[in-house]
């Protein structure tokens, strides 16, 4: 009888919300795995060669590449700070609550705020000193790891991207809207690693749990639209998106 229902239970799910709960899962996993390593201080060494490696041979006070090159580090960086995407959240939000979709106001809401709690309780507990190895290219006030720039930008673009994608019918839409998400995300975490603020482990679990945490907020999405929770007018959205030319 266990298994009956079991099998009626995936035979009622769609094969895509199917995939995304595999994909929340492994990486709920992969970060244990992760913070298991850097507990452990297995991950001393690689960390270590990686960071030396965006640094010029001699001299560890200079990242690799000319002078300009820190000073758009730090314009990169920039995108996965509370300000940026505090106002970012703001201002989509007021768009929503404008267009009377509170309810998916509320998704971008719990994306970004969410994952910014998440992160500080992450913090607190692992606590992690900031790399020593070489001097820091931007200000930094908490533990390190995971890298709160990372995971928060991970989690604020990366659901964006996909609730854009669901009110998009054709497909070459969807998928710029996710590759726009997913290289703002990888360019703020490489950013934090340049400037030497983070670890790259740091980067990597902060990327694994906002990615984890932006498949959560999809999935909460996608169960109030399967519930016609959603306001029409998102709905209509990818109608009258998939009528035009």
């Amino acid at each position: 009888m266990g298994l009956n229902r079991l099998f009626r239970w995936f035979g009622n799910r769609e094969l895509t919300v199917l995939c995304v709960v595999f994909a929340l899962l492994a990486s709920v996993w992969m970060f244990a795995e992760i913070a298991a390593l850097v507990t452990a201080g297995d991950t001393h060494e690689l960390d270590r060669q990686v960071l030396l490696m965006m640094r010029t041979a001699g001299d560890v006070s200079d990242p690799i590449g000319p002078g300009w090159a820190e000073e758009m580090g730090r314009d990169i960086t920039a995108l996965g700070g509370n300000v940026v995407l505090t106002l970012l959240t703001l201002v989509v939000m007021g768009y929503l609550l404008l267009s009377q979709r509170k309810r998916l106001a509320f998704v971008v809401l719990v994306a970004a705020l969410g994952s910014l709690g998440v992160n500080t309780w992450l913090k607190d507990s692992y606590e992690r000193d900031r790399p020593d190895l070489v001097p820091h290219g931007a200000e930094v006030y908490t533990a390190s790891f995971p890298s709160g720039h990372s995971m928060v930008a991970a989690a604020t673009y990366l659901t964006l991207g996909a609730l854009l994608a669901m009110a998009e019918r054709r497909r070459r839409l969807k998928i710029y809207y996710l590759l726009v998400a997913l290289t703002l995300t990888l360019l703020v975490g490489v950013s934090r690693v340049y400037l030497g603020v983070h670890w790259p482990t740091d980067v990597l679990a902060g990327w694994t749990a906002g990615s984890g945490w932006a498949l959560a907020c999809w999935l909460l999405a996608r169960r109030l639209q399967c519930h016609r929770s959603l306001e029409p007018s998102f709905d209509n959205s990818a109608v009258t998106a998939g009528k035009s030319p």
